[in-house]
């Protein structure tokens, strides 16, 4: 039996995980020598590789001389850090990747603390050594700044560290020395991972951390067996949350082998595996001997901080494009996302064509939202809400870590910006590129919304990063949206004509020929207030016709928005309509009379 390392690779978004991870599968012989691999093979699922980010944790596994090398690939957004928190129960050793350019982020910071609070041996990895202006001696000693500062012991300051480039495949232990494999990186991880632990003599034990589904076998659990072995056709004591237990038999047990899963027909101690025949598991759940059962710690995720309202579609177009349109698929929807995603909760409203999902950020519940849609339902999201909370009798927010790289000639909009909305600068860094390093504590409410306008400000160039910090006193009230929308005041085609005419009272978000309805918005106003619009207005016909007059009508482009951007851009008195084909912003009272009697009752 083969000795075995669990290792997680943690890092920022776009430091190079799945690229390393991908160049580790090249050097090992995972591939063939024929075979055609795309790039972040890991990155499976298609939202993944549209946005180029890697969104759910995912196992591989290497052989390596005597060893075999269990790899989890973890997200860097801080959004999906209930992702990386539930596997680090999964693992003895982390593999912490740090850009040479850009150095320590946020998620570096956030996802380094839960190691080390594990108590999991660090390796470091300095990668794109190649990258041009790349400071990686400089970037080293930040990186060893933010183990001090996050009170790290003697053992865990005396990191090993290997430089490496995952696009080129090659790793070295200094950075002026000649290598072009990535041997150095294989045998750092063989001398200083820690072997895994687990006693083979004592009772099974198995603790879910990820869950997944087959077409054929149905639910499997993934996880570490911590203790014991198990044999296919065991029976096992499934220990439920709260503390109920079931008896089960296991009928397949499956291994880990490069990016597939492999058929055993028994496990041991430390390795980790896939279960199968035990339909109601969830992650955090213990998997154990039936006669000697007893729970493992559970999985320990940080609280969320925003809430999103889910509801059935209820605007004139509901039905036209969804499959799945009641509340009743909806909660089973989301019940099932319960399963396998452990960083959200789902609560009912007084309502029943309404749930409340509680989450940690726009992007993780944009990707839900995405998801979902994509599957066939269709349903309305109100605009994210924080978490508030009360400690020692006042009112706390969440506040997040804020990291921003703009160009210098847009560094004064962005620090102004932001502190109108309550951030409060903690650093400022002139790089020799031209961009400016900001760092910002901010209010979360502050950031709903704020990318649409972070990027309309620096025309597209900057970079914004962030992640949870804690809960602070609340901050006072932030501006919301400082422009009105334009709402179609009648259902209909929208007309050239019309829209030609609307054109100085703002910017559109709709094509010529779209179809609308009362309530809709159509477009973003010039002033501060909202304004109705008859945008299904056609010119009118006579006998006398001007040669070439229709022709000359010209709008502006459209302004689009995105579905994280559209979650965003949206008040508290409006609503996103989300259909399989669709994505429209709506008023949550369509009818303008309603809207005025709304707005006049007292809050």
């Amino acid at each position: 039996m083969k000795k075995i390392k669990n290792i997680a690779i943690i890092a920022h978004v776009d430091h190079g995980k799945t690229t390393l991870v991908d160049a580790m599968m090249k050097f090992a012989g995972v591939f063939r020598d024929n075979q055609k691999v795309e790039e972040r093979v890991m990155d499976s699922d298609v939202l993944e590789r549209e946005k180029g980010i890697t969104i759910f944790s995912k196992n591989a596994s290497l052989n390596y001389e005597d060893y075999k090398i269990n790899i989890v690939d973890t997200p860097g957004h801080a959004d999906f850090g209930g992702e990386v928190q539930r596997i680090l129960k999964m693992v003895d050793s982390v593999l912490l990747l740090v850009d040479a350019f850009e150095g320590p982020m946020p998620q570096t910071k956030y996802v380094l603390k839960k190691s080390l609070e594990h108590g999991h041996k660090v390796i470091v990895v300095v990668n794109k050594i190649d990258r041009p202006n790349s400071r990686p001696h400089e970037v080293l000693d930040l990186i060893f700044d933010l183990f001090v500062q996050l009170n790290a012991d003697e053992n865990q300051l005396d990191f090993p560290v290997i430089y490496t480039s995952a696009k080129n495949g090659f790793a070295k232990y200094e950075i002026d020395e000649e290598n072009n494999t990535l041997k150095p990186l294989f045998d750092t991880i063989v001398k200083h991972a820690d072997d895994t632990k687990g006693d083979l003599n004592l009772p099974f034990q198995f603790l879910t951390s990820a869950i997944e589904y087959d077409n054929y076998l149905g639910k499997m659990g993934i996880g570490k067996i911590h203790s014991g072995k198990i044999s296919k056709g065991d029976e096992v004591a499934l220990i439920k949350k709260d503390a109920s237990k079931t008896i089960h038999k296991i009928t397949r047990i499956f291994s880990f082998e490069g990016l597939s899963k492999t058929e055993v027909t028994e496990a041991f101690a430390g390795d980790i595996i896939a279960l199968a025949g035990i339909d109601d598991i969830d992650v955090g759940e213990t998997v154990s001997h039936k006669e000697n059962s007893e729970a493992l710690m559970t999985i320990d995720i940080d609280s969320p901080t925003l809430t999103i309202t889910f509801m059935t579609n209820d605007s004139p177009f509901c039905g036209k494009d969804g499959k799945y349109v009641t509340s009743t698929t909806l909660w089973n929807r989301l019940q099932k996302e319960l399963q396998k995603n452990v960083s959200i909760k789902v609560e009912r409203t007084e309502s029943q064509d309404a749930f409340i999902v509680i989450g940690r950020g726009e992007l993780q519940m944009s990707i839900l939202i995405e998801n979902m849609r994509r599957e066939g339902y269709e349903f309305q999201v109100s605009k994210p809400e924080v978490i508030y909370k009360e400690i020692n009798g006042r009112k706390h927010e969440p506040v997040e870590m804020v990291s921003i790289d703009v160009a210098d000639d847009y560094a004064g909009v962005v620090i102004e910006k932001l502190g109108l909305r309550k951030g409060e600068m903690l650093n400022m860094a002139q790089g020799k590129d031209g961009y400016t390093r900001l760092e910002f504590k901010t209010p979360t409410r502050g950031l709903i919304g704020f990318r649409n306008e972070f990027l309309t400000d620096t025309r597209g160039t900057g970079i914004i990063h962030h992640s949870f910090y804690d809960y602070e006193d609340y901050k006072g009230p932030i501006p919301s949206r400082n422009k009105g929308v334009l709402i179609a005041m009648e259902s209909g085609s929208s007309a050239s004509y019309a829209m030609f005419n609307l054109q100085d009272r703002g910017s559109m978000f709709i094509e010529p020929g779209t179809s609308v309805y009362e309530g809709m918005i159509i477009g973003e106003h010039s002033r501060e207030n909202d304004l109705e619009v008859n945008v299904c207005k056609g010119k009118k016909l006579t006998n006398m016709r001007a040669a070439g007059s229709d022709e000359n009508i010209k709008l502006s482009p459209p302004r689009k928005f995105s579905l994280e951007q559209a979650i965003g851009y949206i008040n508290y008195d409006e609503l996103l309509e989300v259909t399989p084909q669709n994505i429209r912003m709506r008023k949550r009272v369509l009818n303008k009379i309603d809207r005025k009697k709304a707005s006049k009752k007292p809050a």
